[in-house]
């Protein structure tokens, strides 16, 4: 479970706009302390920049999670997944978000504005913050082999 005292960096593109905006509304009634790094209005923009400030702030340490909305999810989860560190997924269901972070130790919850209500993306985002890696061996196991093809394929910064 995400402790509130813990920062959440939130982005989005022009199609997530509206959806960020109102998620970090109710995250604030919450308790949570969010990082916005955009996009700060819903003038056509590229999800792979937002993606980027996202994954660079879990990466340094300033938020233990993140959540990249776009149109679909697909792109932004594309995108991130691109930096090392990152497990990023699209959820559009509550037990995706859940389950992902349980097993999968996921850091980044995706979602598609254009896919989605404000309602269920609320209710997704809970089960995202909710949710705790459960550390048994199976689940670290299968993350050091994922921590092992990002060392094995990827350049280091």
């Amino acid at each position: 479970m995400l402790n509130k005292e813990q920062k959440i960096v939130i982005g989005s593109d022009h199609g997530g706009y509206h959806l960020k905006n109102a998620l970090i509304e109710y995250l604030l009634r919450q308790g949570y302390e969010i990082i916005d790094v955009g996009a700060y209005n819903d003038e056509a923009s590229d999800y792979p920049d937002f993606a980027r400030m996202v994954a660079e702030r879990i990466i340094k340490g300033e938020a233990q999670r993140g959540i990249m909305i776009c149109g679909s999810g697909v792109g932004a989860s594309v995108a991130a997944n691109k930096f090392r560190g990152i497990r990023a997924s699209v959820c559009h269901d509550t037990y995706s978000a859940r389950q992902g972070v349980e097993d999968d130790n996921m850091n980044v919850l995706c979602l598609g504005a254009r896919i989605i209500g404000e309602y269920l993306a609320k209710e997704i985002v809970t089960a995202f913050l909710n949710a705790e890696f459960k550390r048994e061996d199976r689940y670290k196991r299968r993350l050091k082999k994922i921590e092992e093809f990002e060392r094995q394929w990827t350049k280091k910064n």
